[in-house]
């Protein structure tokens, strides 16, 4: 019996040695971490981000945990704000890089501000402008975003130069015109619409006087069916459109089947993207013969989104220059280049 009393407590023993040094592994583990919540996780497009949010992690030595929810719906605001709320439990966490779905962070910013936390936004930021940020209790010290007017301009530009002939070619009889999709209501939906259709404007300008070209935007609220609805509507009514800008991924990727599914009835429409993803790809790389052509697009480079906003954070925490907002240029791309942009980590594929 001594003996079975022994060994028993040998063992007790043995197991509260090894749970002790996990534990002090654990608590040794003293790496400050910069916690990224995204409004995603899965998606090509966070994955870059992730990539490029880690790139920044290592050179400036912070460990990165990133989390997002399964789908960018207003319904997952609860799950992101527990993953705030984990992080600013986290007593290594130093900062927090944020792109949030929807409002009600109000308390989980007022911790962060309580804390000495810094707060980066990213991508499209804290939604609703920042409705949720309290007076004297901002813990955001940066914005790091794809500056959306200036890339719209830019895939209006590529535009016009590709369409120039055409839309100087027009008659007040038959003007050119072009539909603008634009998928959703938020501030990133209203700066990529607008910022195609006032430069396009500005570059048929003369056109537009004349009465010879047209541009409109149809607003869109990211309900399935809307945007293949707002493509079949831009060819019933009085002008026909020529010519398609889509303002996001989700816009293309209703579209395209629309285009493929009738190529007839598209064959003479010219269309314009944002973002990137398989479809698009295949859409610029022609593999559907006969369908209206996708001449190019203008991808967000969410590496560097990723990257910029922990390289924020890490500086804040350094008490280091922040920039206060950073903007990342948005990049063309064509059938020229597309496989460039797809080995830079650019344009993504899924």
């Amino acid at each position: 019996m001594r003996k079975l009393f022994k060994k028993v407590v040998c063992i007790v023993f043995a197991m509260a040695m090894v749970c002790a040094v996990a534990i002090g592994m654990v608590a040794c583990d003293k790496t400050p971490v910069i916690a990224v919540v995204a409004k995603g996780e899965t998606h090509a497009f966070w994955q870059s981000v992730k990539s490029g949010a880690e790139a920044a992690g290592k050179k400036y030595g912070y460990k990165i945990t990133f989390k997002g929810p399964t789908a960018e719906s207003e319904e997952y605001v609860p799950n992101q704000r527990e993953f705030v709320t984990q992080a600013l439990n986290n007593a290594n966490t130093k900062a927090l890089v944020l792109a949030t779905i929807g409002t009600g962070f109000v308390d989980e910013l007022v911790s962060a501000y309580d804390k000495g936390i810094p707060v980066v936004e990213f991508d499209s930021g804290l939604y609703n402008n920042g409705a949720d940020i309290t007076a004297g209790k901002d813990p955001t010290v940066a914005s790091v975003a794809s500056d959306n007017r200036a890339a719209a301009a830019l895939a209006a530009q590529k535009f016009y130069d590709n369409q120039k002939s055409a839309i100087e070619a027009a008659t007040s009889g038959d003007p050119y015109v072009i539909c603008i999709i634009q998928h959703d209501s938020s501030q990133t939906g209203i700066d990529r619409a607008n910022g195609f259709k006032d430069k396009i404007d500005e570059l048929a300008a003369t056109q537009k006087e004349a009465g010879t070209f047209e541009s409109y935007i149809e607003v869109k609220t990211n309900n399935s069916g809307e945007y293949k609805a707002a493509l079949q509507a831009s060819q019933t009514r009085a002008n026909a459109a020529d010519a398609v800008f889509m303002c996001n991924e989700g816009v293309v990727n209703e579209c395209y089947p629309e285009v493929t599914d009738n190529k007839d009835k598209y064959a003479n429409i010219v269309f314009c993207g944002f973002d990137a993803g398989t479809n698009q790809i295949d859409w610029i790389k022609g593999k559907v013969a006969g369908a209206g052509k996708l001449i190019g697009s203008v991808a967000q480079d969410s590496y560097q989104i990723g990257y910029q906003a922990v390289e924020q954070a890490a500086f804040a925490v350094e008490k280091k220059t922040v920039t206060k907002e950073v903007g990342i240029a948005g990049t063309w791309y064509d059938s020229t280049n597309i496989d460039q942009m797809i080995a830079s980590n650019i344009v993504y594929e899924g």
